[in-house]
Formats: structure tokens, sequence, C-alpha cells
């Protein structure tokens, strides 16, 4: 027997076969693919299931990587990834995806198989610096990667605080305070 992939789409059945699966409860649609519904939902599932999105090897990075991580229950709208500031690529013009070119350093990104996505902390970072996300989700989401994760609220104040020339640092640090204070209410 043949051993399908954790995540479907319409390279491996057409997109008649994939709603038939799902309306007979053997699949479930996530995040623009389809995967078993018995699938464990584990991060390097979620990986596989937002990078399915990607027209290439792109990483995974702010919301999408919340939610790899899961500070959420449900991926964004819209996949976001992004890839270093010196890779040669070209336009993407898919309205599902945001893709942004980023300096990152050694350490930023972490692998689920052949999917990159941004670590824990650079998530975290990028969350709090994010001027276009809504103040409430991103703190919701930052609330609730800091109650999972015991010592990121210290290392990513001290990332915050130490990153020199940064713009909207205020805001950032702002959000980091309301973020720790919603995680406290909720335990």
């Amino acid at each position: 027997m043949v051993k399908l992939s954790s995540v479907l789409g319409t390279d491996d059945f057409s997109i008649a076969e994939l709603c038939a699966a799902r309306i007979d409860g053997d699949l479930v649609a996530i995040a623009g693919a389809w995967a078993p519904i018995d699938e464990p939902d584990v991060p390097a599932f979620r990986a596989l299931a937002v990078a399915k999105s990607a027209p290439r090897a792109l990483i995974i990075e702010r919301m999408s990587a919340a939610w790899v991580h899961g500070a959420s229950l449900a991926p964004p709208r819209v996949a976001q990834f992004c890839v270093p500031i010196d890779a040669r690529i070209s336009v993407i013009s898919d309205p599902a995806i945001a893709v942004r070119e980023v300096r990152l350093d050694e350490g930023e990104v972490v692998s689920f198989g052949q999917v990159g996505c941004t670590s824990l902390l650079r998530t975290t970072f990028d969350l709090l610096r994010d001027t276009f996300a809504p103040d409430a989700e991103t703190i919701s989401a930052v609330a609730s990667l800091l109650r999972e994760h015991d010592g990121l609220e210290p290392t990513v104040r001290r990332k915050l605080e130490e990153t020199p020339r940064m713009p909207h640092k205020a805001r950032a640090l702002a959000r980091l305070d309301r973020a720790v204070a919603a995680g406290l209410s909720r335990r």
C-alpha cells in the first residue's frame, strides 16, 4: 500500500477528488491544503500545510510562523513568508501569500523537514514589530507563545532593547508588556 503525504494538494489529486474525500470525512482542508483527518496536529505538520501554498522554498514567518509554533488555532488567511535579503527571487503575485525580504541571522530559521520557519524568538520579535498587524491579534499570539515557552519574554525583551535604530521600538515594547499582562491574566 502506498503511503500518501501528510499534506495533499491539487498536484496529488483533482479538486473534485479532494472535495469528495472531505465530504466523506477522510480529509480536512487546512491552510490551502488538504490533510487526512487523523493527522497529528504538530508543528512539522503545520509547516508542511503552510508551505504547500508557496510556489517555491520560502521561509514561513510572522502570523503563519506563530500558527506553526502553536500560538493560534487557525492559520492566517494570507500565508506569510520571507526570504533572505540577498536571495534573488522574482516577484510572486499570488494574493494568497505575502513575501518580504529580511535580514536573517544564523539560528533565526528552524527546519521542519524541508520547510524553513522563523525560530520562536524571531517569530515573536517580528510579530511585536509588525506595524500592519492589529494590536489585539499580535498581543494574543505573543501572549500564547510566552505562556507556552518559559524564558522567551526576557530573551525577546533583551533583543528588542539591544537592537539599534529600530523603528517603532517603543510600540513593540508596549505590545510585549501588554502580552505579558494578558498571559498572566489567563494563568
